[in-house]
């Protein structure tokens, strides 16, 4: 997909430190010129780990080996304290400059034409400024800004070389892109590169290999979990802990199946608005045969599928008071094709719970709960280990209330957030109230409907404590939403627990109760998940423990070592004990050191290790290590029991 070109303004509202970094972009390339001076260069942003410049060389390839060259090359540059310098040409004497070699370059490059910088020129609007920058012997296509001085850009670090299209487009020739990352200081830097450093360390993806915590197979999929047993206990610790707040606050559990019908999702509007981001639908064997027999195509089997009835339609845009389906999708209904689909979110099959039977205003709120497994297409680049996947379960609610319960609801939902986040230590977040981009058609419902839910959504927020910001265009299609994106312990911002409230379903299924004046009223939808995906949040929480879990999420929670055979029966009482109470633990007595074995479970990140030599025998103790505190002493085995299960009860970190 193509890149968007953005405005002058927007070019011109760079921060002080995208600023900086796109002036070390200018730097790179121009030390890259003073190496290769045949390089043709495509264009440099400033992006938030970084910059990048992506670049043609056809007669070498740049690899991690060239970076410390170039980087030397960098700080030369820097100390010459070169001056940034805006050079205002017209489109005649820019297209000169690029056909002549000299954008993008040192000099003049007789017979080597800026070839990238000659489209750039071509896709600037007539009227628009044209400008190019100048420092030392560079000179290039930019409409800025820039620091002062080259000697602004000496803290910065080569990160990574990879290849890319030129502006995005596949269709396009394949360029190098050089990535890089700069700060206003050296210490900056180092702690920039230190948290990388960290992060490597802390990678859930080396982690979930290491701990054997998950597996991702080709012959089952990519982006298609496989949770191991390890993996599965720390799954099933985490929806106990859920499950008994639910329970607390009245949530009732649901079942549903993966598949629902098309019409479930045209019904709701997914299909086929969202299809880019849906598996494709499953069509059964008998239709695609009639289909077949008719001589249809794919995009006439396409048609056929996302069409709908005209009662449908005139059914929908009637309920939703606007056309919300167009004409262009009717089709007589012996050629409407029918199918099923993955489900790609839960709420249609929870609305159809609420609505297959009777309900009266004294039942409100009802609130649905289920551990419900969704699949969403993403392209294959786009995966990452658990956080980014194909296949995920998501720890789904829907509450369905009256509109004088929505506030208080709301705060129910946002309780349940924080007691998540608080007992996982995850207690940096900021707040993102997502609302409606006004120019934008893409929201349905009425304007006053919006103003309600929006301002349950603000006066929910300010509750909270912190600090909330206001995101217009963030909104889902069909309601304003709450989002906790929390900070992780090397600084590092996840979107997890998002609350959501909706007026838009309910109309779009024509859900109904019986209030108070036995008439028929719609419910207000609220849609709601802590965790958000099992899958991502378990690979946030790997990588914010770096797999030293607290001992109530730990798959082992404690681990039994002998010294040597001579404790070994102890050591089997020691770990029927621990077992008896309940409590994970394992048992090491194989022939090795003692030194070896404790390395061993440092290595498994056994949160508990209990060393058991003949003096702990003969007097029925314990020597206790933690894999974080070291040694803890000796204690009586009942003690370290009592302790430990009182620990993991309360699910202390």
């Amino acid at each position: 997909m193509s890149q968007e070109r953005k405005t002058l303004d927007e070019r011109a509202q760079m921060s002080d430190l995208e600023r900086l970094r796109h002036s070390c972009a200018h730097v790179m390339a121009t030390a890259i010129l003073r190496l290769w001076p045949n390089a043709q260069f495509a264009y440099g942003p400033p992006i938030e780990t970084g910059f990048y410049y992506d670049f043609d060389l056809p007669d070498h390839r740049i690899t991690p080996e060239d970076f410390e060259k170039i980087e030397a090359e960098m700080k030369k540059i820097a100390k010459e304290n070169q001056k940034f310098e805006k050079v205002v040409v017209s489109r005649e004497e820019a297209q000169a400059l690029a056909e002549s070699g000299r954008l993008g370059g040192l000099t003049e490059r007789a017979g080597n034409p800026s070839q990238f910088k000659l489209d750039l020129i071509s896709k600037i609007p007539e009227g628009e400024e044209i400008s190019c920058y100048r420092n030392g012997d560079f000179l290039d296509l930019c409409a800025g800004p820039h620091v002062g001085y080259t000697s602004k850009c000496k803290n910065v670090k080569l990160m990574s070389v990879s290849a890319s299209f030129y502006l995005g487009d596949e269709t396009k020739p394949q360029l190098q892109r050089l990535y890089g990352t700069a700060f206003p200081s050296k210490e900056e830097l180092e702690q920039h590169l230190e948290r990388l450093e960290e992060a490597k360390k802390r990678d859930h993806r080396k982690l979930g290999r290491e701990l054997q915590l998950f597996h991702i197979d080709e012959d089952v999929g990519q982006g298609l979990i496989l949770w191991t047993p390890n993996g599965a206990i720390l799954r099933q610790e985490l929806q106990n802990f859920i499950s008994d707040e639910l329970r607390k606050q009245g949530y009732q559990q649901v079942f549903t199946p993966h598949i629902g019908k098309l019409g479930l999702y045209k019904t709701s509007g997914h299909f086929p608005y969202y299809k880019e981001s849906q598996f494709g639908a499953i069509v059964e064997n008998e239709e695609m045969a009639r289909c077949a027999e008719a001589g249809c195509g794919c995009a006439e089997v396409m048609e056929r599928l996302e069409a709908v009835s005209a009662k449908f339609r005139s059914e929908m845009n009637e309920r939703t008071g606007k056309e919300v389906i167009g004409e262009d999708r009717v089709l007589p209904d012996a050629d409407l094709l029918d199918g099923f689909l993955l489900k790609p979110m839960n709420c249609p099959h929870h609305i159809k719970i609420f609505d297959s039977q009777k309900r009266s205003y004294r039942e409100l709120p009802v609130r649905l709960a289920e551990f419900g497994t969704v699949y969403r297409w993403e392209q294959s680049g786009e995966l990452n280990g658990m956080t980014r996947v194909r296949g995920f379960t998501q720890d789904d609610a829907h509450l369905f209330c009256t509109e004088d319960q929505v506030a208080d609801e709301v705060l129910g939902c946002l309780s349940l957030v924080k007691t998540v986040l608080n007992t996982l230590g995850m207690q940096d977040y900021r707040v993102r109230v997502g609302l409606r981009d006004p120019d934008s058609s893409k929201y349905t419902g009425l304007p006053e409907q919006w103003d309600k839910a929006e301002a349950a959504c603000r006066a929910a927020a300010a509750t909270l404590g912190v600090a909330f910001t206001e995101e217009p265009g963030e909104a889902a299609f069909y309601g304003p939403k709450i989002d906790f994106v929390v900070k992780d312990v090397i600084g590092r911002e996840w979107q997890l627990g998002t609350v959501q409230v909706d007026y838009q379903l309910p109309v779009r299924f024509d859900l109904s109760y019986i209030g108070a004046d036995n008439k028929a009223h719609r419910p207000v939808m609220i849609h709601r998940a802590p965790f958000g995906s099992m899958e991502r949040f378990c690979g946030v929480l790997i990588e914010h423990f770096a797999g030293h879990f607290p001992a109530w999420l730990a798959p082992e929670q404690v681990r039994v070592l002998t010294v040597s055979e001579k404790s070994d029966e102890f050591a089997a009482e020691v770990h029927g004990a621990l077992k008896a109470a309940g409590l994970r633990a394992g048992l090491d007595t194989v022939s090795d050191k003692i030194g070896a074995k404790i390395r061993n479970a440092q290595l498994d990140k056994i949160p508990y290790m209990l060393v058991i030599g003949e003096k702990e025998a003969a007097e029925r103790a314990v020597a206790v290590r933690h894999s974080r505190k070291g040694n803890l002493g000796v204690q009586p085995l009942d003690n370290f029991v009592t302790e430990l299960t009182e620990e993991v009860r309360e699910r202390r970190l």
